[in-house]
This record gives structure tokens, C-alpha cells and sequence, in this order.
């Protein structure tokens, strides 16, 4: 009776074991995966690069003479207008030297008028056959002699001149002046390491950001040409290094010629005005360029995964997933690819998990066409 008792026991927790096990692999089989049905649709794409910001004109003002800072007649982080005077070096010795080349010009004109009266005076009485050939001819390179003094002589005033108006150092441009390394009483020079200022005109800014020969590819294969490329492309954005959006949209207006050897990349430059100074020169950001892409097979990112370099994606055929290399444009929006090569539409995949998922298994799908 024992016996038999113990044998309906252990009988009956074999069945609720048995039980347990089947319904635990019946979950496990009935694991869903979200899937997509591929379909063409339209998207706009944005690439973002890393720039450096620069002025469209910045040019470092230096010394055109020797002498010492008397004045500095703006501050640092100022606007300043095209030939406004930033500094002022002591022009004593300048005007000394303005004032004897002045005084040369007027001696060197009175030279000339006595010589040519001399002259006047030898025609006549050579033509009275008292002079001979001789004098005549002396009177003659005397003018040519005080002339060509009179001639040195201004060329002294104008450079004299042109030296002390060297003594106001002007802006060559409008702009914004940087922090300024001298002060009042210091010595300075064409030489000089520093220059006195640096001017920046970021009325309008240039990013200067670089390309992937791969990206670059893709852009001449979607435009012709890289000349179309730069006419036909929309207005690219700018992320300020703070995070948000610069209020004006610019565009590309210049790329290098030649993909530089060490980096594989391709320079390129986006203009965007700047009325409110609100970039500066020397700063940095990001260039947004967006792509339009016309009836384009578009997949999220979480329906793939990379092996050596290759994307692939997993397809569901026969309710089973089966491995499919893919290809893709080197644009993205971050969340999708565009898939250029590698599916079809009605084709179905796994849209989420491929990293999880292995050769051949079972698919119990959850369609999410799109």
C-alpha cells in the first residue's frame, strides 16, 4: 500500500515537473521581435562636422616704423571702422625729418629757377656769339642737375610724409580689435613678434569643417558634380559650441581641390552672417547639412549591426532570420539609415535587436510597416 502510494506521488510531480518544462519552452518559443516591411519614403538627412570659426577677414596690424607708444587710442574687444587710428607712436623724429625734406624741396626749387635763368641769360648771349658752345652747354646740365635734385628732394618729403603718417597706426579693416600685448612708453618695430592688434571683420563668418572622401562621394554621386553640388545644395545650419542653433542659415561657398594625404579628408567652407557679432573669430561649432532623399528604403539603426566593417541587417524569410549585408549612405539622422543597396521593398526585417538575434531564429513577428 506504502508502495503504491510513493509511486502515485513521485508519478504526479513528474507530470508538474513534465508540465513546468513544456510551458517554459513554450514562452521561450513564443518570444515576439518587432519587424518592418520595407517601403520607399522620402527623407531629409543631416550630417553634422566639426568647425572652426574664423572672421572673413582678419588681418594683424604691425608697425610700419620704429618708435615708442605714446597712445592707444582704442580698448580691447572694441568695434572698429576702416582706417579709425588704434595707436599713435611719438612722431618727433618723424616730423624733424619731415621738416628738413621740406625745407630740401624748397632749396632744390630755387636751384632750379637760378639755373634756369642761367640758361635764359647764356642763350642770349651765345646767340650774341659771346658765349661759346661750351657754356651754353654747362648752363644746360646745370637745370638737368637742379632738376633731378628737385626731383630727389620730393621723393624725400614723400617718404618723409608717408613715415609720419606712420605715426597713427590705422585699421586696414572694420571689425573687432583682440587683446592688445603693449601698453603707453613700449618700444616697437615692422619686427616686432606680436603684432599691436589683431582686427577681425565677422560680419560675416566662415566654418571651415572637413569631408570623408567617402561623404564627399556620396554628395558628388547624388549632385554630378561637386560644382552642382555646392550651387544646388540647400542652406546648411550651425550648432554654436553652447548646444543651440545659430538664428541664420549660411552656405557652402568653397572646397579645397585636393583630399589632404594624412587625414583622407576634404576642406570645405560655409559662410553665414553674422550683423550681431554674435560668433567670433577663433571659435568653434558644428555644420549641419541636410540631404534630401527622394523614395529611399529607410531602416532604424537598431535593425542592424557591423561585422568587420559591413553593416547587415536580419531578414525574415520563412519565419526565420536570416543574415543580409547591406549598404548605406555614410549620411545619417542618427536614428535611421537609407539603405542604398541589399533590400527590397516588401522585404521584411527585424527592426529592432539584430545584435541579439541569431542565424535562423524563429521569428514570431510583431509587423510594424512603415
Amino acid at each position: 500500500m506504502k508502495l503504491s502510494c510513493i509511486a502515485i506521488v513521485v508519478g504526479a510531480v513528474a507530470l508538474t515537473l513534465s508540465s513546468c518544462s513544456e510551458k517554459k519552452t513554450a514562452a521561450k518559443a513564443q518570444v515576439s521581435y518587432p519587424t518592418q516591411v520595407i517601403d520607399l519614403a522620402d527623407r531629409t538627412l543631416k550630417s553634422d562636422f566639426a568647425a572652426s570659426v574664423t572672421g572673413c577677414q582678419t588681418v594683424e596690424v604691425r608697425p610700419q616704423i620704429d618708435g615708442m607708444l605714446t597712445r592707444i587710442c582704442i580698448r580691447e574687444g572694441d568695434p572698429v571702422r576702416k582706417g579709425q587710428v588704434l595707436f599713435e607712436i611719438d612722431p618727433a623724429q618723424f616730423q624733424a625729418a619731415y621738416d628738413i625734406a621740406a625745407a630740401n624741396v624748397q632749396s632744390a626749387e630755387a636751384s632750379v629757377s637760378t639755373a634756369r635763368l642761367v640758361l635764359d641769360s647764356n642763350a642770349e648771349l651765345y646767340e650774341e656769339k659771346v658765349i661759346s658752345d661750351f657754356e651754353l652747354n654747362t648752363a644746360k646740365n646745370e637745370l638737368a642737375e637742379a632738376n633731378a635734385r628737385l626731383k630727389l628732394a620730393k621723393a624725400e618729403l614723400e617718404k618723409a610724409a608717408t613715415n609720419l603718417s606712420y605715426t597713427q597706426v590705422k585699421s586696414p579693416v572694420s571689425g573687432v580689435a583682440s587683446m592688445i600685448p603693449y601698453r603707453v612708453g613700449a618700444l616697437v618695430s615692422p619686427s616686432v613678434a606680436q603684432p599691436l592688434v589683431t582686427v577681425s571683420d565677422d560680419g560675416e563668418i566662415y566654418a571651415y569643417f572637413s569631408m570623408s572622401e567617402s561623404q564627399m562621394l556620396d554628395m558628388v554621386q547624388q549632385y554630378g558634380s561637386m560644382k552642382k553640388a555646392i550651387e544646388d545644395m540647400p542652406e546648411v545650419e550651425f550648432r554654436m559650441s553652447n548646444g543651440r542653433m545659430y538664428p541664420s542659415k549660411g552656405h557652402i561657398d568653397a572646397v579645397s581641390g585636393t583630399i589632404n594625404s594624412s587625414t583622407g579628408a576634404l576642406s570645405f567652407r560655409a559662410v553665414f552672417p553674422n550683423p550681431d557679432r554674435i560668433l567670433r573669430d577663433g571659435g568653434t561649432g558644428t555644420v549641419i547639412i541636410p540631404t534630401a532623399v527622394k523614395d529611399c528604403i529607410v531602416i532604424p539603426q537598431g535593425a542592424t549591426y557591423e561585422l568587420q566593417d559591413k553593416v547587415f541587417v536580419y531578414k525574415v524569410i520563412d519565419g526565420k532570420a536570416s543574415s543580409s549585408e547591406i549598404k548605406v549612405l555614410s549620411q545619417s539622422n542618427g536614428k535611421e539609415y537609407v539603405v542604398t543597396e541589399g533590400l527590397q521593398p516588401g522585404d521584411v526585417i527585424v527592426s529592432e535587436g539584430a545584435g541579439l538575434i541569431k542565424e535562423g531564429t524563429v521569428i514570431n513577428a510583431k509587423t510594424d510597416a512603415k
